[in-house]
């Protein structure tokens, strides 16, 4: 009944009844020796009586072979063999609840007739199954004496006694954790209530809250339109008589007119100046009232920026006149896009304008990339340079970097805000970059279609 790779430590007959009681013993001590803790000790001598006691009844001559496996995973194995055969179905229905004591319990016939084959790992802490050690083991167990059956009930008795113990200590526990677990219960309970309370009052806070904000958002926005109207209608009834001054004092100028004193001349000079520099201001006004209105509708078509740049560098080389400053406009590297040609035209327009304005030497750089799908313009200036606490604060209308003063010209602070609002309805951004005396970057990033 050796299994392969197995080798055998001890056999014993059963004849008798009261062999089943020496059985077990010799279980607990075999399991003893190979280095199984008390309890597997325990199960296994249970397991192997039950067996015992079955395979008895079923026929005299029983026969029991422990046998160690010390290689792979050190195992104990007992086999019981009985010579009637075809009788493992019957026997295997009676040891069911047997094989819960175990790690593998099989009952099968063969030629020698029914054998039952159990089997337990021993623990990693059970000392190794050397050849001398397995001879020291089969020693022992040649000189053991077996007790008698009141023996093995005494042992038996002591074993029931520990594991009721065992069994009431784990109630206690298992009572105290169950107290514990309600008592946690109760605060966890109490605390979800608290916390319930209060996100119901902080939900009732919220609602108000953005209840308040939308109306805020409505006023705002219905002061924003208002804001819009007041400047396209001012804007619109001051370009009038704004023209007619010009007009007028252009025809006082004319040399055709009534001849003017010098100081006649200076004054008729300034006026014309004021109003020129007033119907600017009520222009970018208007413009910047459109766009915030919404009433700026992009026209896309496919814009040639070779077309655009030579426009820009002929329009604004007139401006450029200080030999300090270079103007530079370059090839585009980018030769088109799709947007809005005019609207396009007229941020560049502005940037390079405002970067003219407040260069005194160095040089004003038109320049476009492409960067992944999108296009980006720059504007580069050597300028005066803007602090970086104020890089948003220029793009807010009539805000004026403090202590900035134009080469040329005057500025009215709505160039750049109007610039970015055109740069949004294109479907792109605006930022700036800028170090306080090297000069400034304005970026213009758009969509290539």
């Amino acid at each position: 009944m050796t299994a392969s790779g197995a080798q055998s430590l001890m056999r014993i007959r059963l004849r008798a009844e009261q062999d089943v009681f020496v059985v077990r013993q010799l279980g607990r001590e075999v399991a003893r020796a190979v280095g199984l803790e008390q309890q597997d000790q325990t199960r296994l001598a249970t397991a192997l009586s039950e067996v015992g006691r079955v395979m008895l009844a079923a026929g005299p001559d029983t026969e029991v072979e422990f046998t160690a496996e010390p290689n792979g995973v050190p195992t104990l194995r007992v086999a019981v063999g009985n010579p009637q055969p075809g009788g493992a179905a019957e026997i295997g229905a009676q040891l069911v609840q047997v094989g819960r004591l175990v790690d593998t319990m099989e009952v099968s016939d063969g030629e020698t007739g029914t054998v039952v084959r159990m089997a337990r790992r021993l623990p990693a802490s059970a000392p190794r199954l050397t050849p001398d050690r397995m001879d020291e083991i089969r020693a022992g167990l040649a000189q053991h004496v077996p007790g008698t059956p009141l023996d093995e009930l005494s042992v038996q008795n002591q074993q029931l006694i520990a594991a009721l113990d065992e069994v009431r200590a784990q109630r206690d526990d298992l009572a105290r954790l169950n107290a514990e677990l309600e008592e946690t219960n109760r605060g966890v309970m109490a605390l979800y209530h608290q916390l319930s309370d209060e996100l119901e009052e902080t939900n009732r806070g919220v609602v108000a809250l953005y209840a308040e904000l939308d109306e805020r958002s409505v006023q705002l926005r219905a002061a924003s339109e208002a804001k819009s109207r007041f400047l396209a209608n001012v804007s619109h009834e001051l370009r009038a008589p704004v023209t007619a001054v010009i007009g007028l004092t252009r025809l006082l100028l004319d040399p055709a007119s009534d001849p003017l004193t010098a100081e006649q001349r200076r004054q008729v000079d300034l006026i014309g100046g004021s109003a020129g520099d007033l119907l600017t201001l009520v222009n970018d006004l208007l413009d910047l009232a459109k766009a915030e209105a919404g009433r700026i509708e992009p026209q896309w078509s496919e814009v040639d920026l070779r077309v655009v740049f030579g426009q820009l560098r002929g329009t604004l080389r007139p401006l450029a006149t200080r030999p300090e400053v270079d103007f530079v406009v370059e090839e585009p590297a980018v030769p088109g896009l799709r947007s809005d040609e005019v609207l396009l035209a007229r941020v560049l327009r502005n940037l390079l304008t405002n970067a003219i304005k407040f260069t005194a030497e160095g040089s004003v750089t038109l320049a476009v990339r492409a960067v992944g799908d999108d296009v980006e313009f720059t504007v580069a200036d050597t300028g005066t340079g803007i602090p970086p606490e104020l890089h948003e604060r220029i793009f807010e209308e009539f805000y004026q970097v403090p202590g900035s003063r134009a080469i040329t010209g005057k500025g009215t602070g709505l160039g750049l805000p109007y610039a970015r609002r055109l740069v949004g309805i294109l479907g792109g951004g605006l930022r700036v970059d800028s170090v306080p005396g090297e000069g400034s970057t304005f970026t213009v990033r758009l969509p290539k279609s």
